[in-house]
């Protein structure tokens, strides 16, 4: 039941230092903690990021007597679930703060990103070994290498659900006669994509301070999410067509 709670409720970003200090002092982390638990899950995630979310109101880790901060499990869950959110499914912060200050008031809001279920704030992203990878998608070695040579997937040790929801579509596509190695463009596309986003972020990044590189990766992650509604759009007028 407390899962459950935890779940519906996440903890509030404007809960009082009070209530926040009575967290037993060995439940709670530093910020090195912080980043070698979720660092695995999401590469990118500095000490920068994490003052960045702060700034944002989107996390509130409690003050230690000379300052320093200190993250509670609910706080650690909470930052899992913004960074899913992001990464997933490239919805802006002032969305998802909007979305969470609808749940601490005990509402039942909409999930943002288009999600089609509720991405739990417990649950971690999975690693697969290639073997593993390969089963779970119902995939062959050979249309895992086609993947592989038509750069849609990296080769790695170990893979996560981000790989896993590409091999399952690539198997899928099979069926219909799409190979990868037809989709030798979608890395090209991706690529010119990026030349874009790192134009539109250069005024920011001539800044080298700590909180501008925050914003940049952010604004990045903003104007990634755009373009894929401008996609999204084109695809489906393309297919309107064949009706």
């Amino acid at each position: 039941m407390a899962r459950e709670s935890a779940l519906q409720k996440p903890a509030t970003p404007r809960t009082s230092g009070a209530v926040r200090s009575a967290q037993p002092r060995e439940n709670l982390l530093s910020i090195g903690q912080v980043l070698a638990r979720l660092s695995p899950e999401f590469p990118d995630l500095s000490p920068s990021k994490l003052r960045f979310l702060e700034e944002r109101q989107l996390i509130t880790p409690a003050r230690t007597e000379s300052g320093y901060r200190k993250f509670s499990p609910a706080d650690l869950d909470r930052l899992r679930f913004v960074l899913t959110m992001q990464r997933d499914h490239y919805v802006p912060l002032k969305v998802i703060r909007g979305y969470l200050d609808e749940l601490d008031a005990g509402r039942t809001p909409t999930l943002p990103g288009g999600a089609t279920q509720t991405p739990s704030i417990l649950s971690s992203d999975r690693r697969y070994t290639k073997d593993e990878l390969l089963r779970e998608a119902g995939s062959t070695v050979m249309l895992f290498n086609d993947a592989i040579s038509a750069s849609l997937l990296l080769p790695a040790e170990f893979f996560g659900d981000e790989a896993l929801s590409v091999l399952r579509a690539l198997v899928e596509l099979q069926r219909s006669g799409i190979e990868p190695r037809h989709l030798r463009g979608f890395r090209a596309a991706a690529e010119r994509e990026l030349g874009l986003i790192e134009s539109a972020l250069i005024p920011v990044s001539r800044r080298k301070d700590a909180s501008s590189r925050a914003k940049a990766a952010e604004l990045a992650k903003e104007i990634a999410g755009q373009l894929e509604v401008v996609r999204g759009s084109l695809i489906r007028s393309a297919l309107s067509k064949l009706r």
